[in-house]
């Protein structure tokens, strides 16, 4: 009598993908290439993928604009939600089509057929009505920058306010950024920062530029390249102060990561020695309150007005001369809340230096002829 014979259960069915979805895809990368495509930021070798990833997934992708942030450096620091999106959205759109395009290779995303679209200042105009055509037809398009986070820096603000008036919905992918990146590890306050971009290229409007946000009460956040990183040290420790805390960020997350900290003085006399090689990140300290007491206000208030605050408000007593940074700080905030209502320019100009907002209103009164 033969034994019995284990019965092998039938396969479950599958449910069918919707009509018209694209298939799945595996993550699995092309021959040669290393299967998440990261170097270890110390010795240069390839990474092994991380185990038990997610396969992306070749799904239908809602309709609209979707923003995908891309790795700054490390092809391993893209999200597993930024994979699904390329793999399924309709039409790709790219600040560099050949680094979106080895970036998908990289973590094995096929084309499946579709191309990618440039977005940038010359391509804009060509590429605009293919992107009108297919979020009409309520497809899915995906912009990627060429590296962090889109509309820092880069081109896609444009394509959002357009997809926005023409009424479409927008997503967004989050992901790595430099700007906060170099903020995590630059060891300067991080409670209130301002992001500032790239600086102006001509001399006359970069010092403008500087001078203008010299009294911020923030860490501020630059870009720069590397070839104007030397010259915008100099010039920052010349007009901030040689004093001033600041970082330099470069190649972050990549192998030859660098950061410097120390003063503007310090960094400034050292740039010599800067690479001029990667994307820079300057961080700045922020603006220091000059002054306390309410005599040390009025003195900077009259220098860097031409009146002193007695004369506004009746107050007879007068105390030492304030300095040339307390003095540049008031004029920058009373020029920044020229727009504004007295009471409100009182308060911005007060709360962001730290003055008595009562003598602040009352000179702010007297300078536009005590109308309230």
């Amino acid at each position: 009598m033969l034994p019995a014979m284990a019965r092998t259960p039938s396969p479950k069915p599958r449910t069918p993908p919707p009509k018209g979805a694209a298939p799945r895809v595996r993550r699995t990368a092309p021959a040669g290439v290393p299967a998440d495509g990261a170097e270890d930021p110390a010795t240069g070798a390839a990474q092994a993928p991380a185990s038990g990833a997610a396969p992306a997934r070749a799904e239908p992708i809602a309709p609209g604009l979707h923003l995908v942030a891309v790795p700054i450096g490390t092809a391993r620091d893209i999200t597993l939600r930024a994979l699904d999106i390329l793999a399924g959205a309709d039409l790709l759109l790219a600040e560099d089509s050949r680094s979106l395009r080895h970036l998908m290779a990289i973590h094995g995303v096929a084309l499946r057929g579709r191309r990618i679209l440039a977005w940038h200042d010359h391509a804009r105009p060509a590429t605009a009505a293919a992107v009108h055509r297919a979020l009409e037809a309520g497809q899915s398009v995906a912009f990627c920058p060429e590296a962090g986070s889109p509309c820092i820096s880069d081109p896609g603000h444009d394509l959002v306010a357009e997809a926005i008036s023409a009424g479409h919905r927008i997503h967004v992918a989050p992901g790595p950024s430099a700007a906060l990146a170099a903020l995590a590890i630059a060891g300067l306050p991080s409670e209130r920062f301002l992001f500032l971009g790239f600086p102006p290229a001509r001399e006359g409007a970069r010092r403008r530029w500087v001078r203008e946000i010299a009294a911020t009460p923030a860490t501020l956040v630059i870009y720069e390249s590397p070839r104007r990183v030397r010259k915008l040290l100099i010039l920052l420790s010349e007009i901030l102060g040689q004093e001033r805390k600041a970082a330099i960020c470069r190649e972050i997350t990549k192998r030859f990561e660098e950061v410097r900290r120390g003063s503007l003085g310090t960094l400034a006399a050292t740039a010599e020695s800067l690479p001029e090689k990667g994307e820079y990140v300057v961080l700045i300290d922020r603006a220091r309150r000059a002054a306390r007491d309410g005599d040390a206000i009025g003195d900077a208030i009259g220098e860097a007005t031409g009146v002193a605050i007695g004369e506004a408000t009746g107050d007879a007593g007068k105390g030492s001369v304030a300095g040339q940074g307390a003095a540049a700080m008031l004029d920058a905030a009373l020029r920044a809340g020229a727009h504004l209502p007295p009471g409100a320019a009182a308060t911005e100009a007060a709360q962001a230096l730290g003055l008595p907002r009562r003598q602040v209103y009352a000179r702010l009164l007297a300078l536009r002829g005590g109308e309230p």
